[in-house]
């Protein structure tokens, strides 16, 4: 992998020069306000390769005024958004923090469980599902704003989101998570965190903030021309509905907005701008930076990845996404010099993962590509499961990214566990896609760990969650038979490259940094600004940045 072990200690002596600027933020002034900011499913390239379309102040505030990190990657293989989300302010990939995907099976009953399902906890005025997302309750492990609040209880830590699962994870288990509600355009916390909302969150819903973009439409920022490097709307891969600018957020019988209105707002920028506007008020309703407790934000964007799926990373659609969030982010910005002071914070933006081009667009290039039939692939398993062991159901499905093997029929039939979890990875390997499998025996154990993906895939893999089958997909390869759009989920470089851009001049100085660094590393960071402990599990080191003259001067 790109980021190994011995690429992050290449150029021993200058990573050491960068450090000990580093080290020298701890001894300084804190930060009033960490502003974490997650875009998701934002692969690295996009941010490069439009970055002459870019505003003044919105990502060219990191990349022109900041530092960035050119080589950032995620170090594990089942790149999703929980699986991110999770491992951004905990500093831990999912072998150690359990989150191993957006969603997986029971390893002892085969149910389904959601990343951040709770039944105990219920959303505030809203209608609460199964496998709704309503707390942290499945994170095994600590976050950055739990081990501030630990050490400063006064502090805040608050994070928002358009998905319950981009709130939950980063806010730990002591922040609090504030999701959109796609079925009233409002944003709810649950019952995890609070009996009632306060008074700040009863406002901005009953200002009905989504209803003013009823009938609105999502334009082009810019003239045809300025979109010739990516692919056209409607591709016959977006599916029936097509997919073309300008594009509309009502239909046209609607007289009024309702629930399908206000989750098609999460398909584009207007989403993103609701949830940034919340993150104006949770300032103000909860004075975040105005006292000499430090406080932690974190926004996850959510929309690119919904549009990025749906079109792909290469597409009109996704190109304009990009250009519509980047004038978002500058207004924002803007309003945290007035509100915070350009000096007293830190902006920290990344991405929960990359994005793989679409399967149909890579085939028309001529590169190998596919996709795989996931029921087909179960099935074949289980009969060649059924003719080697008796017939029975054997495959209880697929959790996360392995296969679940019913351990009590094993057990029933006398079957050794092993010799069964063996023959299924093979049957598995058998099928077209799959690049490479490895046991739950071998994962624990470490014994394959020079073949390809295993390191990936063994950060990817937990003990107490996982299934008995790890598997990779081959690369520009996906799920889906007959499927739209795109897809991530996989150790490839276009979903494990990811921004890294830091913005603050009292503790960060400028410029672009080529040294291989992963997500895990913010973690630590953070950390060290705010002058308290990495997390337990935290298992990156600190970004090499080179700390500005103002971060190193003693406290008065």
């Amino acid at each position: 992998m790109i980021g190994g072990l011995w690429l992050r200690r290449a150029a021993c002596v200058i990573g050491g020069l960068l450090l000990a600027g580093l080290s020298a933020v701890h001894a300084g002034p804190r930060p009033r306000l960490i502003v974490f900011i997650a875009i998701d499913g934002l692969p690295q390239r996009q941010v490069l390769n439009y970055q002459d379309q870019l505003a003044p102040d919105g990502f060219n505030r990191f990349l022109q005024r900041g530092s960035w990190f050119a080589n950032a990657h995620y170090g594990h293989a089942f790149t999703v958004t929980g699986a991110g989300h999770a491992t951004m302010l905990t500093g831990g990939y999912p072998h150690r923090s359990g989150i191993i995907g957006n969603e997986w099976r029971d390893s002892q009953t085969g149910e389904r469980v959601y990343c951040v399902g709770d039944t105990s906890a219920s959303y505030i005025g809203h209608a609460t599902h199964a496998l709704d997302g309503t707390s942290p309750k499945n994170l095994k492990v600590e976050t950055v704003g739990d081990v501030l609040r630990r050490a400063n209880p006064q502090s805040k830590v608050i994070a928002i989101s358009g998905k319950d699962r981009g709130a939950i994870l980063p806010a730990g288990k002591t922040g609090t998570a504030y999701m959109y509600m796609s079925s009233t355009g409002q944003f709810a916390s649950t019952t995890y965190y609070m009996p009632r909302h306060p008074a700040w969150v009863d406002a901005f819903n009953a200002g009905r903030p989504a209803d003013r973009y009823f009938r609105s439409e999502w334009k082009a920022l810019l003239p045809e021309a300025a979109y010739a490097r990516s692919l056209p709307d409607n591709q016959t891969w977006f599916g029936p509905a097509g997919g073309s600018l300008p594009m509309r957020y009502s239909a046209p019988g609607d007289l009024a907005p309702g629930p399908n209105f206000y989750a098609s707002l999460l398909r584009g920028p207007l989403g993103d701008a609701l949830t940034l506007d919340f993150a104006r008020a949770a300032l103000e309703g909860e004075q975040l930076g105005q006292d000499a407790a430090p406080d932690i934000l974190s926004i996850s964007l959510s929309g690119h990845d919904y549009v990025n799926h749906a079109y792909s990373a290469e597409s009109r659609l996704s190109h304009d996404h990009l250009l519509h969030v980047d004038r978002l982010l500058q207004s924002f910005f803007h309003d945290l010099d007035a509100r915070i002071g350009k000096d007293l914070y830190v902006v920290v933006l990344t991405a929960d993962h990359g994005f793989m081009p679409s399967v149909e667009a890579s085939v028309q290039q001529g590169l190998p590509a596919g996709r795989v039939d996931g029921a087909q692939t179960l099935a074949a398993i289980n009969q060649g499961l059924s003719q080697r062991f008796g017939p029975g159901q054997w495959v209880m499905g697929f959790s996360g990214s392995t296969v679940l093997l019913d351990k009590k029929l094993m057990l029933q039939k006398g079957q050794d566990s092993d010799a069964v979890i063996h023959l299924a990875r093979a049957l598995l390997m058998a099928q077209p896609g799959f690049a490479a499998a490895y046991t739950r025996a071998e994962l624990l154990s470490g014994s394959r760990s020079n073949e390809p993906y295993f390191s990936q895939m063994k950060k990817s893999w937990h003990p107490d969650v996982s299934g008995d089958v790890h598997y990779v997909l081959k690369p520009h390869w996906a799920f889906g038979v007959g499927g739209r759009g795109a897809v991530h989920g996989s150790p490839h470089d276009y979903d494990i490259h990811v921004p890294i851009l830091m913005y603050g001049p009292s503790w960060i100085g400028m410029g672009r940094i080529d040294r291989p660094v992963e997500v895990v590393d913010i973690a630590p960071t953070l950390a060290e600004l705010l002058g308290i402990a990495s997390p337990a599990a935290a298992e990156g080191q600190r970004l090499p940045f080179v700390a500005t003259t103002a971060s190193r001067r003693s406290p008065k």
